[in-house]
Order: structure tokens, then C-alpha cells, then sequence
């Protein structure tokens, strides 16, 4: 990865836990830096966010303007033509980050991985498919890429793990709809999903949403 993620801990004591968060196309690790002192997790927790930079690479539905991507998009419908390799290649990323974090001393079953559109369709790739027992998945805004490879590809490992979808309504970048078939796709699978919907809501994160992620990560870590 070229450039180092950013790093916030919380709680008194080292942390024992980490949340993997990437964001979304354009922006970079420090788009959801803030969101950390929002949540207002319980402070016995003791959580590292690591907030990881995608690489630079020209994104076609941008006239090919280089910028921070974790892969390519190259149609108005975001779920077609998909950018397999980059795909693949930001999913291995994930997983080093993770190998990091064991290697720091968090016990796998320890470690979240969240997202937010393009970060939320690579930690759902990379999730469903690692090798060893995670503590669950936060998807915001996004859908799941190579759906149709998920059946072969999954990990047994993670059949059971935790996952929040949240989307706005009104979302005109990734629409609800595919949404709405990421989550038949995953509890068809067998998947634990928690769904949350906000009307009105655009490609965005609201008040109610941080409380809604708090929740959870307090619900799959305490």
C-alpha cells in the first residue's frame, strides 16, 4: 500500500480490537476520521480504526481522471463492467491490513470491516471471502461486487458473520435497489444481515445512521 493508514485508537487500555474502514471513491482515509468521537462507543472498548488510502488510478466514468480508488467504474451502472482485477487487488489489500492486526496482537475474531460505497463493496468482497473468523462487516451506501463468484468463493469460516447494510432512499449514485439485492443475495446465503433504510436520504451517512453503527459494533463486540 503506498501510503500508510491513518490511526485512531479509543479507550484507556491497548487496543484489543480494530475496525478496518475504507472510504469511498474520491476521498480518502481521512473522510471518516470524524466519525470516530461521533459514535460514542462505550469506552471498556478499545478500538483501533484504521483508516486505510486507496491507490491513485484513472476512473473512466471521470473522463479518466486520476484520483483515489479502490477500483476502476467504467459505466453509469455501477454494478456493470465490473473492475475484477481491481477488485481483487483492493480485497488482497484488506486482507494484509488484517494480517497486520492479527500480527499487532488482535485475535481475528476481533477485527470489523467497514466501508462506505466503493470501500463498502470491497470490505464485503474481502469479508465473505477470509480465511479466518472476523467480528463482522458494516457496508453503508454500496452493493456487492461479483455476486454471481460469492457462492464458489466464500469462506465456510465466515458463514456466520454479522453484517450491517444501511442506505439512503434517495441514494443517485450506488441506488437503493442494488441495495436491496445485496441483502436477498446475502440472506439467501445464510447471511446474518441487519438493514437499515433512511428516507430521503442521499449518498451520504446521517445522525441516525452513527447511532445505528454504534449499536451494532457495541452489539458484535461487547
Amino acid at each position: 500500500m503506498a501510503d500508510d493508514p491513518l490511526v485512531v485508537e479509543t479507550g484507556v487500555h491497548a487496543p484489543d480490537t480494530s475496525v478496518i474502514w475504507l472510504h469511498g471513491l474520491g476521498a480518502d482515509g481521512h473522510d471518516f476520521e470524524p466519525i470516530v468521537p461521533e459514535l460514542r462507543l462505550d469506552p471498556g472498548l478499545n478500538i483501533r480504526f484504521v483508516f486505510p488510502h486507496a491507490p491513485m488510478m484513472p476512473v473512466t466514468i471521470n473522463q479518466g481522471f486520476v484520483m483515489r480508488a479502490w477500483f476502476d467504474i467504467r459505466t453509469a451502472d455501477i454494478s456493470a463492467e465490473a473492475d475484477e482485477k481491481g477488485i481483487r487487488a483492493s480485497a488482497e489489500m484488506v486482507s494484509e491490513l488484517v494480517d497486520a492486526e492479527i500480527a499487532s496482537g488482535i485475535a481475528p475474531e476481533r477485527i470489523v470491516l467497514a466501508g462506505f460505497s466503493q470501500g463498502g463493496a470491497i470490505v464485503l468482497h474481502a469479508g465473505l471471502r477470509h480465511d479466518k473468523k472476523l467480528a463482522g462487516i458494516i457496508a453503508l451506501s454500496t452493493f456487492l461486487p461479483l455476486a454471481e463468484s460469492l457462492q464458489k468463493e466464500k469462506s465456510a469460516t465466515n458463514d456466520g458473520i454479522p453484517i450491517l447494510l444501511a442506505h439512503g432512499s434517495a441514494d443517485p449514485v450506488v441506488p437503493v435497489a442494488l441495495a436491496y439485492e445485496t441483502r436477498a443475495v446475502l440472506e439467501n446465503g445464510g447471511y446474518e444481515v441487519e438493514w437499515h433504510e433512511y428516507k430521503g436520504m442521499a449518498h451520504s451517512v446521517s445522525e441516525q445512521e452513527i447511532f445505528h453503527l454504534a449499536e451494532w459494533l457495541e452489539k458484535v463486540l461487547i
